[in-house]
């Protein structure tokens, strides 16, 4: 067992002082608080619930920067996409799990201690599948497992370049899948994680123009209770787009033809209605937001305001990898609403005055349940994701409660991250992740070579 003490932590009921966290087998076993640390504790200041990162694609870690130069009269997310294609197809399954081995460090370091990994290279660089059907699913385990971090695995269904059954691009020869591969791909991604505690499989069909409606019911319909993801309405040409092939926007398509519930997390829903906000919101799915890549994609801004108005349930993840932070995710979710808006501290609502309070409750509820956590937060029988930060740090002085949270998000240009235990196993000490000094040179010379090819 190891104790674990806090000055100050975060609990479910809110801040409390002098909090011993006793963790056993990965899992929070006893909570206490209010009386002192016992010989052998590790004591910190402060103590926070580690974060799930609802979305990821950990390949394109290795792409961020990349596709910053204007090519076209107008840079759109489409053209940002095929500059993707391109990266994406000369990655080796070695890179794969080396650039997700990195990804994934870097998320460790920033707070999140479990990603949502949107998994969508099925195939080698020729668009041939493996031999093995979960070759590159066992990359992105492996990459969760050198890491530590707490993995749920979301293969992807992807057979079709647009609404109607178009068929699929050359750029999208590693992604493709006819319903029978797909299932091949589930079993063989559940095989992949096995070993691994607390590791848990979803499915996400990608888009509706990445899918015909039968395929759809199919998938869906393989996920049992498991989570099901899907990137939907994140661009205006995909809205356009669906209304041409369907007479309907995606979202209103998607809540008239499938079963919508909690176990969906609707990635992105940029381009929504105030109906289709409510609808969203009312049914219990998760709304993913990724600021940061909405906002570097130029996709526009979420109705943030209005959906937690009707107590509808967000999360945030990192998406295209561009940059990995969480603080970065919840302070550009805030800011674009105070720019949409012309308001201050938007998102703080109801009882909770605190804009970092109320983003980071948030994330930690919706994230965890569309990643499939059961139990959340620093409550006892959870895995023991737990992040100190750095009471050290100027931005912090004479701060507590949540003016900690406000002042990390808000307050200051770099993680406070000190500390983080992921299912109990320590993997950030200082700042920094205990395998960086392993993981960032195989990173950096697998860039540099698919820099120079």
């Amino acid at each position: 067992m190891t104790g674990l003490f806090f000055d100050q932590a975060l609990l479910p009921q809110g801040w409390t002082h002098a909090v011993r966290i006793v963790v056993d087998g990965g899992r929070i076993v006893s909570i206490g608080s209010g009386r002192p640390a016992e010989p052998g504790d590790e004591r910190h200041r402060i103590g926070l619930p580690g974060i799930c990162n609802l979305h990821s694609h950990a390949f394109q870690r290795g792409m961020a920067g990349l596709a910053e130069l204007r090519e076209a009269s107008a840079d759109s997310f489409w053209t940002w996409r095929d500059v993707m294609y391109r990266f994406v197809g000369r990655m080796t399954a070695d890179d794969i799990e080396v650039v997700a081995a990195q990804a994934y460090v870097e998320m460790l370091e920033a707070g999140f201690t479990r990603v949502g990994e949107f998994h969508y290279i099925h195939h080698d660089v020729s668009g041939e599948p493996y031999d093995n059907p979960g070759e590159l699913a066992e990359r992105v385990a492996a990459a969760a497992e050198v890491s530590g971090i707490g993995l749920t695995l979301l293969p992807v269904f992807y057979a079709h370049a647009g609404f109607g059954g178009r068929s699929p691009d050359p750029g999208q020869r590693r992604f493709v899948n006819n319903v029978d591969g797909f299932l091949r791909l589930i079993d063989a991604s559940r095989r992949a994680v096995a070993g691994q505690d607390g590791a848990v499989v979803g499915l996400a069909p990608h888009s509706l123009r990445a899918v015909t409606p039968d395929e759809l019911k199919e998938v869906v319909a393989l996920a049992m209770d498991g989570p099901i993801h899907i990137h939907v309405a994140e661009q205006t040409g995909e809205v356009e787009d669906c209304i041409a092939w369907s007479g309907q926007r995606p979202l209103q398509w998607l809540f008239d033809h499938a079963p919508v519930d909690r176990r969906w997390c609707l990635i992105h829903a940029t381009h929504a209605t105030p109906a289709e906000i409510h609808a969203v919101a009312d049914c219990g799915a998760v709304a993913g937001l990724c600021p940061v890549t909405e906002a570097n994609l130029g996709d526009g801004t979420f109705s943030a305001q209005e959906f937690i108005g009707r107590s509808g349930i967000f999360g945030v993840g990192t998406d295209s990898n561009v940059l990995i932070g969480l603080t970065d995710e919840l302070r550009q979710l805030e800011y674009s609403q105070r720019l949409a808006l012309k308001a201050r501290n938007v998102m703080a609502s109801g009882d909770t005055i605190s804009t970092g309070r109320a983003l980071f409750d948030s994330a930690l509820c919706g994230g965890s349940q569309a990643l499939g956590v059961t139990k959340a937060g620093l409550t006892e029988g959870a895995f023991a994701d737990i992040v100190s930060l750095d009471a050290e740090s100027v931005a912090l002085a004479g701060r507590a409660g949540d003016a900690i949270l406000d002042s990390w998000i808000f307050g200051t240009g770099r993680s406070l991250v000190d500390c983080v235990w992921a299912r109990g196993r320590k993997v950030v000490k200082d700042g920094r992740h205990l395998g960086r000094e392993t993981v960032a040179p195989r990173f950096r010379r697998v860039i540099e070579g698919l820099l120079s090819a």
